[in-house]
This record gives structure tokens, sequence and C-alpha cells, in this order.
């Protein structure tokens, strides 16, 4: 037998070929040439190509978690609207324009174009149109000085500015922008380090009447306590507040944000403790207005700050309290129970719970979101609830979850909940929750390793659950060809008609206004 790059002659034909490790034995155990081989193969029904493995592999496999991870299903065929959105992704050196696309639908296409990593320069003129008002950019990485100076200069009508990843955000373009940008209202910038405390200050003193909504990130050489009590001074029109991993903040500057009396949505995150009596004068003195309210990181939280939203918060949609060690299960069941405000569309107590290695189970008295205040929350918020976070809540039972998603009662709202690392939850608390919520799309439930045998129901994404991923691929009932037809129909016209891009590829969870 000739070994892989020698010379042969083919037992069927005689041609002289040269032998690689695919060349195929013949039937009187002779080599035969690829032509030959090909031709043998189909006589005898064989395919020319390697069987693939059952199941999805590699790549393909990854890109199917990937989406799974941006919250949507990959089942069935894909719709119209998402095909062509990928063509135009795919194609992006090749377009010259969008056309008549409204601001919406362009924003939203900015964000596929950032989750794909196509948001450059070039690509950059496609999203600028002087009759918008906003100009929305969720990767700057790619952006330097001149292209800030274009985003400004093409739209001359903005008021709203959002930029991600703004890392060549300077001086000069922040000055650009203090002299071309008059109807400036709305500004969001994530990680501009290379604007001073000095631009910081000539900003909001040039452009702070106008201003209602501030939002600043990751910001680690500049803005301190000195620039916050200049917004509060220039800014008396401020409704909307975030400020997340600004390192050179301290609790100090609450003194100032405490001033903005027409606060409606404050979100803080610092890099410092904060202590507890400083956030409690705080929501006593701007709760009254609070429609949302996020605290970060605030680990030195405690009952008495429990206790003050009770009491002062009367108006909320949205609260995060995350990562508090110190807030016991029984303060948790007093915010809720006769709680005045109106049931919550968003909740997010993640990581309140005690932590000590030493003794996992607890300390007698639970601290953080433990049974009680979980049973709490569900009769206050459950028929309103759209989003809950419990990940890492580890001290709520399994009797609690058993009891609130029992089939019996109904979160008609509910669309996505996080239940990672939550220990009591297994395959028949998620059955029932998935009878309670006929609107939910997605669980996150990384760490819950009781779940096993789960059926998940067409449409719906979990996430993180290794022992049942047989089960979420293989889920669907066989439907009938023309009722299969007659809905693809139908949803074909609707995406016609709305354009509507939520149910495209890769949509990113971008928090700009909440």
């Amino acid at each position: 037998m000739k070994l892989p790059g020698q010379l042969e002659n083919c037992e069927i034909c005689d041609k002289r070929f040269t032998v690689t490790p695919y060349s195929k034995a013949g039937p009187h155990g002779g080599l035969l040439c690829t032509p030959c081989g090909k031709q043998l193969a189909a006589e005898r029904g064989e395919s020319s190509k390697a069987k693939k493995k059952p199941g999805l592999q590699g790549r393909k496999r990854r890109k199917v978690e990937s989406e799974r991870l941006d919250g949507r299903a990959p089942r069935g065929a894909k719709s119209l609207v998402q095909l062509c959105v990928e063509k135009v992704v795919k194609h992006n050196d090749d377009i010259d324009d969008f056309g008549d696309m409204p601001q919406n639908l362009l924003e939203r296409l900015g964000e596929i174009f950032t989750k794909k990593r196509v948001m450059k320069p070039k690509t950059l003129p496609l999203f600028l149109r002087s009759e918008h008002d906003a100009v929305v950019i969720h990767d700057c990485a790619y952006m330097e000085h001149e292209n800030f100076i274009e985003m400004i200069a093409k739209t001359p009508r903005m008021e709203k500015l959002v930029l991600a990843n703004a890392c060549q955000f300077k001086n000069p373009t922040m000055e650009y922008l203090i002299e071309k940008a008059d109807n400036l209202k709305h500004i969001q910038l994530y990680a501009a380090n290379l604007v001073s405390n000095r631009s910081w200050s000539k900003f909001f003193e040039a452009r702070g009447e106008n201003l209602e909504t501030v939002k600043l990130q990751w910001l680690d050489s500049s803005f301190e306590d000195a620039n916050v009590a200049e917004m509060v001074s220039y800014c008396p029109s401020l409704s909307r507040l975030k400020l997340e991993f600004c390192k050179l903040l301290t609790e100090n500057c609450l003194e100032s944000i405490m001033q903005l009396r027409n606060l409606q949505h404050l979100s803080l995150q610092f890099s410092e403790p904060v202590s507890n009596s400083t956030v409690v004068s705080l929501i006593e003195t701007l709760g009254p207005k609070l429609q949302t309210l996020s605290l970060t990181g605030f680990t030195s939280l405690s009952d008495t700050a429990l206790h003050a939203i009770h009491t002062h918060c009367r108006s909320l949609s949205k609260l995060r309290l995350t990562h508090s060690e110190s807030c016991t299960d029984d303060a948790f069941a007093a915010l809720f129970t006769g709680w005045a405000n109106p049931p919550l569309h968003t909740l997010d107590v993640s990581r309140t719970r005690d932590v000590d290695a030493a003794n996992p189970d607890g300390p007698d008295v639970p601290m953080g979101i433990a049974s009680g205040a979980f049973a709490a929350l569900a009769a206050h918020s459950g028929p309103a609830l759209r989003s809950l976070g419990l990940a890492s809540c580890r001290h709520v039972g399994h009797a609690a979850l058993a009891a609130a998603f029992d089939g019996a009662r109904a979160y008609p709202e509910l669309r996505d909940v996080d239940l990672s690392f939550v220990g009591a939850v297994d395959a028949t608390v998620l059955a029932g929750l998935f009878r309670c919520a006929p609107a939910l799309r997605k669980v996150v439930a990384f760490g819950c390793f009781a779940i096993e045998d789960l059926v998940v129901p067409a449409g719906l994404v979990v996430i993180g659950v290794p022992r049942a991923q047989d089960a979420i691929e293989n889920v669907g009932e066989a439907v009938d060809v023309d009722g299969a037809l007659e809905t693809m129909a139908r949803r074909l016209e609707e995406e016609l008609k709305e354009v509507a891009f939520d149910s495209v590829g890769g949509k990113m969870e971008v928090d700009v206004w909440g």
C-alpha cells in the first residue's frame, strides 16, 4: 500500500494520481483516484461527506448560547426582518445610506452594529441625521476626536447624547460640545476619562440650565465631589442622575445631591463605602418624589434604610438594592408589608444575604432576602412585576418558592427572572413559575444544581442549567404544516407593518434611561 504523497495507478481507470490520506480502497485492494472513489461511494450509497455528530458543535453551539444570553430563543425559522438585518450587518462596508428610517429604528440598528463589532468611523455616517435630535452610539472604541466632532456637527438639533466606551472624548471635544449643542438635555458618557475637572465645570456652567439627565460611568481620573456640587448648582431641572464607578467621588457628594428637589430617577454605585446614616438622610430628603431608586454595592445598608424607604418612598416603580449584607429578612418583609407604594415593575435584590464562609447556613436571624421577605414582596408586587432579580439570595427556602409559584397565583406581567445560586430552586419550582407567568421570556438559573429533567415551553429562554440542556434544546410539540404556514404568514404581515426589531438576533440589553 502506497503512502500519502506517492504516485499510484487507479485500480479502475488506471490513471496516475497522487495518494492522499483520503484515497479510497478499490474492490480488489488497490487505491482509487478521486473521481472513481466518488463514483464508487455513490454506487454504495455512501455520502462523500463525513457524517455529522448529533447535536450542536463548536462555533454553532457558541452562537446559540450567545443568543440565549441575549434573551433570544433560537428556535424555528428566522424572521424576514432578522434576515435583512443580518445581511445589512454582513455587508456594512457596501452600504451608502439607510434611507428614510425613523430615529428609534436607527438607534436599534446601531445596537446591532455594536454587538457585531462593526460600529466604526466608516459606518458612523449611516447613523447621523441632521433632522434627528439624538446621537446614540453604544461602542465608541474605534472613534477618535474627529469622529465625535462629526457627530455633534451633523446633528445641530441634538437633545440626547449617549456615548459608551468614549475613550477618546477629550477636552477639545467637550469645548466643541459646549459651543454647538445649544439644545442638549440628556447626556450619558461611559469611560470619558480624558475630560478634566475644569472641562466638566465649564460644561455644567454653560449647558446646565437645560439639562434633565446626567449619566456618568467609569470615570477614574476626573469628576470629583466639587464637580457634583457645580452640577447641582447649575442644573436646576435635573430629573435623572446616574453616577456609577466614578472613582474620585465620596459620600460627601450626597449632601449636594440632596439639593436636587426635582430628581425623580437616581442610580448610585460608589467605589468607597458609604455610611448608612447618609443613605437614610438621602432617602428621607428625595424619597417622596423618586420613581426609580438604584443603590448598588452599598454594603453598609441596614434596616433603618429599609424603614426610610417604606416611610418616604410612595411613587417607586423600580427598586434596586444589591450587595447588602446587613439588612435582615424581617426588615425586608416589613418594607413590603403594608407599603403605600404601588406595586413595583422592576425589583432587583440580588446578593442580599449574609456572607460568611465559616457559616454557610447563615446566622439564626436570617440576613438579606429570605423566605419571609420573598413571600412579602410576591404578595405586594407580584401582579405588576416585569423583572425580578434574586441572584445569590440563598436563604430563600423551597417552601416559600413553591408557595409563590404554585400555579394558582398569577404574575401576568413577569418577563425575566434571575434565580442564580438560589439553592432551593429545582425543576418543580421552575415548572410552577412557567404556569404562573404566561408572558415569561427569560429565566437565568446559574448554580441551581437541583434542576433536572426540565421541560421548557417554546419561546422561553432558560440560561445556566447544564443538566437540563437536552430538554431545553429538544422541547417543542409538533404542529400541522398548514397551521405553521398560517402562523408564519400572520407574523410576517405584522413585521412588515410595524418593522419591529425586537425579534432581531443579538439584541443588547442597553439600559439607557432606566
